[in-house]
């Protein structure tokens, strides 16, 4: 058995727009349904969802029966432990939040990462190495793992570029929630300072050469993202889609 490439990866790096969604109803269910609905790529959310290990690789077998959208895992936290367990189970593109500085960059990348590149731990019969069925899974996981790492405050727009030229960082993720928080302007994503910031982000990573992602939920925003130079651009999420279209639906029936 070999280990499958990595599409998001590869077409990241190939500079192709990758759309996604975002998944934080912890449901195999809604990874299925989603998975089928043509996105590049899809979120299962474990930062702000409880989702645990357990729950994800559901999700992850939930999505294997197709090949278009790509499984992308944000953890919880910049964690060795808890990356190392993901990754047994199957995860090959991580999303990690709140990244600050190089060193933060380095540490990631090396919980991703088989020694001497990194500090994975090893085990044999994981789900990641189909049980032991991928013939020398351990020499060539490293290269089929994908890392994302979400910069999402003043700190982290700071060192932008420090943290851009990590080796092993394959893109930057700029987080509007968290940065408008950051910048003085809580729950006001698309208030012009936290746009000038976001424009200024995005143009400091054209400059280093690595493709750069953010959420927008809002349609005229994504596309404004994507005609800016977004390589990988999330268009919603499964629960606040659920909420505003029953919202919407109960409303035209009682007259709202």
């Amino acid at each position: 058995m070999e280990l499958p490439r990595n599409a998001f990866k590869k077409n990241l790096a190939e500079g192709k727009l990758q759309l996604g969604f975002w998944s934080a109803l912890c449901s195999p269910i809604v990874a299925d349904i989603l998975s089928e609905a043509g996105y590049d790529w899809l979120v299962l959310d474990a930062e702000h969802s409880p989702n645990d290990p357990v729950d994800l690789m559901h999700q992850l077998m939930a999505m294997e029966h197709q090949q278009t959208t790509m499984p992308v895992i944000r953890v919880p936290w910049n964690d060795q432990v808890f990356i190392k367990r993901v990754l047994d189970v199957g995860a090959r593109t991580l999303l990690v939040p709140m990244i600050e500085t190089a060193e933060q960059a380095r540490a990631a990348v090396a919980a991703c990462r088989y020694p001497p590149e990194g500090m994975r731990g090893v085990a044999g019969s994981v789900r990641a190495s189909r049980y032991g069925r991928i013939k020398d899974y351990h020499k060539k996981a490293n290269a089929e793992i994908c890392l994302l790492l979400q910069v999402e405050t003043k700190p982290g727009l700071d060192a932008l570029e420090e943290i851009a030229a990590v080796e092993g960082v394959d893109g930057v993720f700029i987080g509007p929630a968290d940065l408008s928080a950051a910048l003085g302007y809580l729950g006001d994503n698309r208030n012009p300072a936290v746009r000038e910031a976001i424009l200024g982000a995005l143009s400091r990573l054209k400059k280093a050469g690595k493709p750069a992602g953010i959420l927008a939920p809002v349609e005229e925003d994504a596309k404004f993202w994507i005609d800016q130079g977004f390589g990988f651009v999330a268009l919603g999420n499964d629960a606040a889609l659920l909420a505003r279209q029953a919202e919407a639906l109960c409303a035209r029936f009682k007259g709202k």
